[in-house]
């Protein structure tokens, strides 16, 4: 036996270089971090996210810049490029106009109203000794409850010879709640408020779980009442929930589309309670102009995703 045979170590392995242990687990870690069944358990909503969300906002943004329109399946037509010429026309368009502007007054409403009911409510919630869950799911049964069987009980109450006329008497409104062009909108924007509050409620109830009980002891040995107490300590602790509170508001308000068009028939009277998302469905889908209507809704998503983070910088900074 040669020298040479002699010296190999049959234990160790040397058919060439291998990638080592360690450089390996990096590579892995970087592709699938530090809990891959995290990221097993979380691929099925990715998917969702992208069928869903992300391909259908790619495709509203290509529609926007061709003249589209719906065909037959499986139809092969031209679908030229014409730049800007749909946001042009959405722009120009009276009607889109003022459904943005509609949008505004319905967020004016909506969100400062969101915030303040839903916060005060939840404060005095979580201090109730009594009736506390009969409480909780009293104002969160309008938000599961359908939307179709809401809107009947509110067209019945602010209908003309609804029950809130006839307590009101000669002081109600001529013409009535929702054919009022000044009043519509405003009444829209307090029952999406009214449905939608015991989820926001819930959102402040669960912040108002982090927020130290010292901090209200210290308030109260500093002299200190109830209303200095949710001013100084309560506010600044949920912090961190009322910006969430406010874009998830905002969000939901840009996207109003039930309530206008089950309560005011569409959007009236003459277009003072429509909204963005009711006018994309009336060019897109009532008026064969879906290319328009894309330029719309790309237009809205800019200035949803442009308010929340003024909201949030607005919020969240010192």
């Amino acid at each position: 036996m040669s020298t040479a045979t002699a010296n190999v170590d049959p234990n160790v392995d040397h058919s060439g270089p291998t990638t080592p242990p360690r450089r390996r687990s990096q590579r892995l870690t970087t592709l699938f971090g530090r809990q891959p069944l995290g990221m097993a358990l979380a691929a099925p909503y990715l998917v969702f996210l992208a069928v869903v969300f992300a391909y259908p906002l790619g495709l509203a943004v290509y529609m926007s810049f061709h003249h589209y329109f719906f065909t037959a399946p499986g139809a092969q037509v031209a679908r030229p490029f014409v730049g800007l010429e749909n946001y042009k026309t959405a722009l120009s368009d009276p009607a889109v106009q003022r459904s943005f502007l509609n949008v505004v007054e319905f967020l004016v409403i909506n969100v400062p109203l969101t915030v303040v009911l839903a916060l005060v409510l939840a404060s005095a919630l979580n201090g109730a000794a009594r009736g506390r869950t009969f409480l909780r799911v009293s104002y969160y049964v309008p938000y599961v409850t359908a939307s179709v069987a809401v809107v009947a009980v509110w067209l019945f109450m602010f209908s003309s010879a609804g029950v809130v006329n006839q307590l009101l008497g000669p002081l109600a409104p001529s013409p009535s709640w929702l054919v009022n062009s000044t009043l519509a909108m405003p009444v829209i924007a307090i029952f999406v408020t009214w449905k939608q509050l015991g989820f926001f409620i819930l959102l402040y109830l669960a912040a108002l779980q982090s927020v130290p009980k010292e901090l209200y002891e210290a308030a109260s040995v500093d002299g200190s009442g109830k209303f200095r107490s949710f001013m100084n300590v309560t506010v600044p602790g949920v912090r961190p929930a009322t910006t969430l509170v406010v874009i998830l508001a905002t969000i939901t308000g840009a996207n109003l589309f039930t309530e206008p068009y089950l309560l005011t028939n569409g959007g009236g009277p003459i277009g003072a309670s429509a909204s963005p998302v009711l006018v994309m469905y009336q060019k897109g889908i009532e008026q064969g102009s879906p290319d328009v209507a894309a330029a719309i809704g790309v237009i809205l998503v800019i200035g949803v995703l442009g308010i929340s983070l003024i909201n949030r910088y607005l919020l969240e900074r010192d």
